[in-house]
Parts: C-alpha cells; structure tokens; sequence
C-alpha cells in the first residue's frame, strides 16, 4: 500500500522556498543597482528611469539596453573607467545611443 501524501507539508515548503527565491532577488537587485552606479541617483530618479523602461514599446530602445546589459556582465561596462569619467551627476553616459537612465531629456 502506497503511503498517503503530506499535502500540508508540501505546500508549507514550497512557500518557504518561494520566500526564499523572492529575498533573493531583492538583494540580487540591489546589488545590481550598487554595482551599476545607480545607487548614486535619488530614489525618484531610479524609479522614473525603471518606469520609462518598462513603459517603453521601442523595440529598438529595448535591445541597446539589452546589449548594453549583456556588455555589462561580460565586465566591458563603464565600471572598469576611472570615476571621474563615470561620475556625471549621477547619470551614466550613452554609448549606444538609447534612452538617457536619469531619464532626462529624451526620456520616454
């Protein structure tokens, strides 16, 4: 005879390991904006950058931040530049010609 499931049990780790993933993730993308440099914007500043992205239809903006992002994993970012060149008032420079991340002008 097969023995009986512990649904209870079942349920109770899988929310646990999904409580787990979501802290996670949190603390993966706060390390990201500090390894970014975009712990240097206001709180405002990262917000409206994030909205602007994720209200973007521009398929074309979408991929420059994507390849700007991959380049930036494979360590080819600014983050290996000199401070001073990477520090303009908190707001990165553009090298591929997409959306500015202060969300300046030009900002959708």
């Amino acid at each position: 005879m097969r023995k009986p499931r512990d649904f209870d049990a079942e349920l109770k780790a899988l929310e646990a390991k999904a409580r787990d993933l979501k802290a996670r993730k949190v603390q993966q993308l706060g390390e990201l904006v500090i390894a970014t440099g975009a712990d240097a914007l206001s709180v405002e500043e990262l917000a409206g950058a994030l909205v602007a992205l994720a209200a973007t239809d521009n398929a074309g903006k979408k991929e420059a931040w994507a390849k700007r992002g991959a380049a930036f994993f494979r360590g080819k970012s600014q983050r290996s530049a000199p401070a001073a060149v990477r520090d303009n008032s908190g707001a990165q420079t553009q090298q591929s010609g997409g959306q500015p991340v202060s969300g300046g002008p030009g900002a959708a």
